[in-house]
């Protein structure tokens, strides 16, 4: 059974987190604090209970080498912004200066260590490297959904080392939401699944057949379940090595009581991306050279229809390109939808996340919940264990 943060006696014990700080950094600065300041709960407990509190994370992919740009240092000092106080710094994570500074340190304080993947045996998932992690702390808190279906040294290999180990309120409300929600729905249930690739989506899609009352799909997906039905899509992205899967999805799909709901018209542009030529047209009269990059104003109307009638709904990627204001009408629609009803919402994926943050940064708590993790997101949703979730959940 997996222990919560609040069932642990924190006074003055060394609090070892894993945290996802993996946020985008420019110049040495944090632009995008997200992540960081959905940890500030689990760390402000720690500190509130009298915990010495040591944070370790990953950033980037430094395969190994120390890469000054991808230091986390400037999550540091935002960490230290967001909580209001000075915190200390390691310049590397098992060094025995960094492991002398967590013993040394006093109730309240808190320890960043420097990026873990600096270290090769961090994503190789290193026993020693595992061992010599677990001396900064007495107690492991895994809070770092984000990393959850990898298995490494800081979130699965560790545990081994610790006899008290759990999750932070983060994950808690992770699987609150992604998990136990999806057990027992509150119906219609609906799923609204997007972006570019079907790749990452297929075992999402299975899964929900039989399961949701109906299935979105938007994005340049829908081409190639569009194409696989037989419509001309022009010049449109269509992965034509899947559209067998995707004919196969449809397939089964028909065989239970869930039902695709695919794009009706789209708008986009004539001969190339940022041509400016824009278009319209049904999914029925598609022009040898258009570029399908957002869905029309037909199927807005018909995705807000299933939206309003859904009692619980889980999102994951934009049904149009959403960075390009142009083309994040159909997304903006969805999002203003979802937040007017009164049903569960749960989105996922940086780039939905993304999409709803620019669209009005104070629209992402009128959801139900707003996961931090893509591909750990996907995984749940996909009916699939978490290594970093299962191994903790052992007796």
């Amino acid at each position: 059974m997996l222990r919560k943060l609040k069932s642990f006696d924190l006074h003055s014990k060394r609090i070892l987190i894993r945290v996802d700080f993996n946020v985008p950094i420019l110049d040495d600065v944090v632009v995008d604090d997200y992540r960081i300041r959905k940890t500030i709960p689990t760390i402000k407990h720690c500190i509130d209970q009298g915990a010495k509190v040591i944070l370790m994370s990953h950033l980037g992919r430094p395969k190994g080498k120390i890469k000054p740009e991808l230091s986390l240092m400037p999550t540091g000092e935002k960490l230290a912004e967001l909580l209001e106080m000075p915190i200390k710094f390691s310049h590397d994570c098992v060094s025995e200066d960094a492991i002398n500074v967590s013993h040394n340190l006093q109730p309240g304080e808190v320890h960043l260590l420097e990026n873990l993947r600096f270290y090769n045996e961090e994503t190789n998932n290193d026993s020693q490297f595992s061992m010599s992690l677990s001396k900064h702390g007495e107690i492991f808190i895994n809070d770092a959904f984000g990393t959850a279906h990898r298995e490494h040294a800081s979130n699965v290999g560790i545990v081994s080392h610790f006899m008290n180990k759990g999750i932070g309120f983060l994950i808690e409300k992770e699987l609150e939401f992604l998990s136990e929600t999806l057990t027992d729905p509150s119906l219609p249930l609906l799923l609204i699944i997007g972006g570019a690739k079907i790749d990452t989506k297929i075992d999402v899609i299975n899964h929900f057949l039989g399961l949701a009352d109906n299935i979105v799909i938007g994005g340049a997906m829908a081409n190639t379940f569009l194409a696989a039905d037989g419509y001309h899509m022009g010049k449109s992205l269509v992965e034509s090595d899947k559209i067998d899967i995707a004919k196969k999805i449809l397939l089964n799909a028909s065989k239970t009581k869930t039902k695709i709901i695919l794009p009706i018209d789209f708008t986009g542009e004539l001969d190339s991306i940022g041509s400016k030529d824009f278009y319209h047209a049904d999914k029925d009269n598609i022009k040898d050279n258009m570029i399908c990059e957002d869905i029309g104003q037909s199927s807005i109307d018909l995705f807000k229809r299933v939206i309003s009638q859904s009692k619980t709904i889980f999102w994951n990627g934009t049904v149009g390109i959403a960075e390009n204001k142009k083309f994040a009408v159909g997304t903006e629609s969805i999002i203003d939808e979802i937040v007017d009803s009164e049903c569960i919402s749960v989105i996922g994926g940086g780039d939905t996340i993304a999409a709803v943050r620019n669209y009005d940064d104070e629209l992402i708590s009128k959801f139900s919940h707003a996961s931090t993790g893509g591909g750990a997101c996907l995984e749940l949703l996909s009916g699939k264990k978490l290594p970093a979730i299962k191994i903790l959940d052992k007796k």
